[in-house]
């Protein structure tokens, strides 16, 4: 039966396409229904976006795109800064939501809100300082004039398991740099983005600037945009099998692209790591959306000396969490997004299993309904497991050992992947070795987490192209113009 404050909450989502500033139905009346990962039942339904609707989405950003980057800088800021304010005041509805479409406890979807919600501040306060510059040219001749200008219409895909932060640190330096926007957010969990575009629409955004467009038919849909002449960037945040297609098809109209792909993080544990800060450390990586997320660390490399420690320690903490729906008080693990989702975790286990590794807790699938996985820890993983090579997406933590600095930095740099990667040690020489010899965007040195929106995020090799926050993350917005002008002395 559903809650009187969960009915509430859905009641506050708009539940059509977002369109050239008007709510509407499907084109083709076609529906799509939002599932509760804690009970594989159905919380609502909203409007299936058509490619019909998709084209109505980029014919009304084109349409809106001059007037938009023609409207003040600081006009553009006080909007993000009162949607910071308003988003602040929904919190709770925000963070309640959240936890009902993607399964993630309410208090760690307070902390997502509060993270993503930092997207727009930043870029509230980003959106006046867009400068170029003036200068003579060596020679003396002429000069040099460079200014900013948006990009233009840019379309946005996001992923299901940060349904705020992926949508505001993609929307904050769109608004922010005068650029309009069609977001496609993702088929599980499309209630959040749809809440935030209303606040937005409330708050006075002009019409057209912001279209939100949810499907279940996604490639019908973002491919006829992504053909389309009028749209000037895509961004997207998922599976790298899907970004690399989604450059091969922006690939023809030269598409300006920024791309956060997936991760295959490594947690190095040194024999000097402060033990307390590297099993905190672990467990804030680890398990940070069920481990449902690009920066989760995938494999912990650990210094032989003192893997057994580190090993039991994590263990007995992941044994005592209590897997339950988001929406329960006192729940520190949710579900997983869907069923196939946790097979697929479970099939790494197994396999890793089935090759030697030893369970120290969890590894069972457990009784009764929604897609929940036990935290697990694995000893004595093989080192051509899968689990060692793939994206886990899931609270298991295989752990490996090593017994020098090169051979822990050969271990970690051994995945196409290079998105983020974790280390413990009390050497500070270390660090900055590590810093500049790890294959990652990101390092988390002594902690784990690594994400703020005043700091580029963004990986290498196969995790991706292009920063998002930090002073970086507006440039991804902005076009860069010469000008060469005569000396005026002459």
């Amino acid at each position: 039966m559903t809650s009187t404050n969960e009915q509430r909450v859905l009641d506050m989502v708009p539940k059509g396409l977002l369109i050239g500033g008007q709510w509407r139905e499907s084109s083709d009346g076609k529906s799509l229904d939002v599932i509760d990962p804690a009970t594989g039942t159905v919380l609502t339904s909203i409007a299936d976006a058509s490619e019909s609707d998709g084209l109505d989405a980029i014919a009304a950003a084109h349409e809106a795109q001059a007037e938009w980057a023609a409207t003040a800088p600081r006009y553009r800021a006080e909007l993000l800064r009162s949607a910071f304010e308003r988003v602040n005041e929904l919190a709770d509805d925000f963070a309640f939501l959240m936890s009902l479409e993607m399964g993630k406890p309410v208090a760690e979807a307070r902390g997502e809100v509060s993270y993503g919600n930092e997207f727009i501040r930043w870029f509230s306060e980003e959106a006046p300082r867009v400068t170029g510059r003036y200068g003579t040219a060596p020679d003396g001749k002429n000069r040099i004039l460079v200014l900013k200008r948006p990009v233009g219409p840019s379309l946005f895909i996001t992923p299901w398991n940060f349904p705020l932060a992926m949508a505001t640190r993609k929307i904050g330096p769109a608004i922010a740099t005068g650029c309009t926007m069609i977001l496609k957010p993702a088929a599980q969990t499309p209630l959040t983005s749809l809440l935030l575009a209303s606040v937005l629409q409330d708050l006075g955004l002009p019409p057209g600037v912001l279209n939100v467009i949810p499907t279940s038919r996604a490639g019908a849909v973002t491919g006829p945009i992504i053909k389309d002449g009028r749209l000037r960037k895509l961004s997207f945040t998922g599976s790298t099998a899907v970004g690399q297609r989604l450059i091969r098809d922006s690939a023809d109209r030269v598409l300006r692209t920024s791309m956060e792909l997936g991760g295959n993080a490594p947690l190095i544990v040194f024999d000097d790591a402060n033990i307390d800060k590297a099993v905190e450390g672990a467990l804030l990586a680890k398990l940070r959306n069920m481990g449902e997320a690009c920066t989760a660390a995938n494999r912990f490399i650990v210094h032989e000396s003192v893997a057994e420690e580190f090993s039991r320690r994590v263990a007995s903490r992941m044994s005592k969490l209590k897997m339950a729906r988001g929406t329960v008080p006192d729940a520190n693990i949710g579900p997983l997004i869907d069923e196939p989702s946790r097979q697929a975790v479970h099939r790494l286990v197994e396999d890793a299993v089935a090759e030697g590794a030893k369970i120290m807790t969890g590894g069972q699938l457990p009784e009764g309904g929604g897609y929940f996985y036990p935290p697990t820890v694995l000893t004595n993983v093989s080192p051509d497991s899968d689990i060692l090579h793939e994206e886990i997406f899931g609270p298991v933590a295989p752990v490996v050992t090593f017994t020098s600095e090169e051979e822990a930095i050969g271990l970690a740099n051994a995945t196409e992947y290079g998105l983020v990667a974790y280390a413990f040690t009390e050497d500070l020489n270390r660090g900055l070795r590590l810093a500049e010899k790890l294959e990652v965007g990101m390092l988390g040195l002594n902690t784990g987490l690594v994400s703020n929106p005043a700091a580029p995020f963004g990986g290498i090799k196969s995790s991706g192209l292009g920063r998002e926050g930090g002073f970086e993350g507006i440039d991804e917005y902005l076009e860069t113009v010469y000008v060469g002008i005569a000396d005026p002395l002459a």
